[in-house]
């Protein structure tokens, strides 16, 4: 499967080997966004009882399994394309078809709520700016960073997510303070254990949440698009889709058991109350340290959106690639820009899908929807072609 013909077609189609493990990282942070967990934390902590942290292990054992056959994959198919490379190896032209698509759905999708959603903040910030003006010119500045090339894109993402780091880290060191200094308002085995006001534990009630809270995690797969395009083979790419599977799944863990603990009301009342648990993890910051670290994270994550987005579209450039290059699609989108080494075509395609899916169609409740199936599709077929080729 790693034979000369990997390599010859590699070579053919130009793509740069500029990429080392902490720009893999980056880009898989970037589109999973270190504080994922913000807006689904209130419906979490009502699904499982007030265990939220809990849910978040589980969630991160449960993804670790798509990891590890990322992982195992892209050391044995080390070519763009993810997950559609390595389902047409083991399982045949077919199924890879099939795979590629459903891999769409993750990478043309969820950017397209992302930009959405980025435009949203940013009216609200400057109202008298139109969504759909900042919404086109996201689009437009992280197009022409995909387009500048693989590296320096890379860099100006280590600059977004470092400012995301700065903005989480912000938020546990107050919520510290404040826990130090007027206790918890919950258990402090709570987020753990369950809060007790929907009842005892209920292991159901945990992996209900587990189905949800795994969306969070969408994103970091997108690593394995880069495998052409890092310099020290591809057992960097792997060792990058376990870190950032881990380092997320630490984040995630640790925001959510802080925001439980300074949580105001019990888990029963979120249950009760549906319409405040959008708003949860914002409420429990505000009546616990105050509102401007609310408006912070909602500040770092309107802008970490349009670069989750980024990194999206990005991955969707190389499948899409990848997919022109097996003739599957257009061969013009095989096409790489020798200047910048990157396929600009495939790149301006997915930022043009992408845009027209954010500006069409139903809300974007209802949009958030398909890119999970999507994402599980594609990691069960991740973890059936790892068997594959393994036996």
């Amino acid at each position: 499967m790693t034979g000369t013909g990997d390599g010859t077609r590699e070579e053919a189609a130009g793509l740069r080997r500029s990429l080392g493990f902490r720009d893999l990282v980056v880009y898989g942070l970037l589109f999973i966004a270190p504080m994922a967990p913000v807006g689904v934390f209130g419906t979490l902590d009502a699904k499982s009882h007030g265990a939220v942290a809990l849910v978040y292990v589980v969630a991160t054992v449960a993804m670790a399994f798509t990891a590890f056959s990322y992982a195992q994959m892209v050391r044995v198919v080390p070519q763009a394309g993810s997950v559609f490379a390595y389902a047409r190896k083991a399982l045949g032209e077919g199924p890879g078809f099939i795979a590629g698509w459903m891999a769409m759905l993750d990478y043309v999708l969820i950017p397209a709520v992302a930009y959405l959603f980025s435009g949203i903040a940013m009216h609200a910030l400057v109202p008298s700016v139109s969504q759909w003006v900042w919404t086109a010119i996201a689009v437009v500045v992280t197009t022409g960073l995909n387009m500048w090339g693989v590296r320096a894109a890379a860099r100006v993402g280590f600059a977004v997510l470092a400012m995301e780091i700065v903005v989480l880290l912000v938020f546990v060191v107050a919520a510290v303070v404040v826990l130090v200094q007027d206790g918890a308002r919950r258990g402090w085995l709570s987020p753990l254990s369950g809060d007790g006001s929907l009842g005892g534990f209920s292991l159901a009630a945990v992996l209900g949440a587990v189905s949800v809270a795994v969306l969070s995690y969408l994103g970091f797969d997108a690593i394995a698009s880069f495998a052409e395009e890092v310099t020290g083979g591809s057992a960097k790419v792997a060792r990058a889709v376990l870190f950032c599977l881990a380092l997320a799944g630490v984040l995630f863990v640790a925001q959510t058991y802080l925001a439980a603990l300074l949580q105001p009301g019990p888990a029963a009342e979120l249950a009760a109350e549906p319409g405040k648990q959008g708003t949860a993890f914002y409420d429990a910051v505000d009546a616990s340290v105050g509102t401007w670290l609310g408006d912070l994270v909602a500040v770092s994550k309107a802008a970490g959106a349009a670069f989750a987005v980024r990194a999206g579209q990005a991955a969707a450039g190389r499948l899409l690639f990848a997919m022109a290059r097996e003739r599957r699609l257009p061969g013009a989108l095989a096409k790489v820009d020798p200047a910048s080494g990157v396929p600009r075509l495939a790149l301006g395609a997915a930022a043009v899908v992408t845009l027209v899916r954010g500006g069409v169609g139903g809300p974007a409740r209802r949009r958030s929807r398909p890119p999970g199936v999507g994402g599980r599709h594609r990691g069960a077929d991740g973890v059936r072609c790892c068997c594959t080729c393994r036996w």
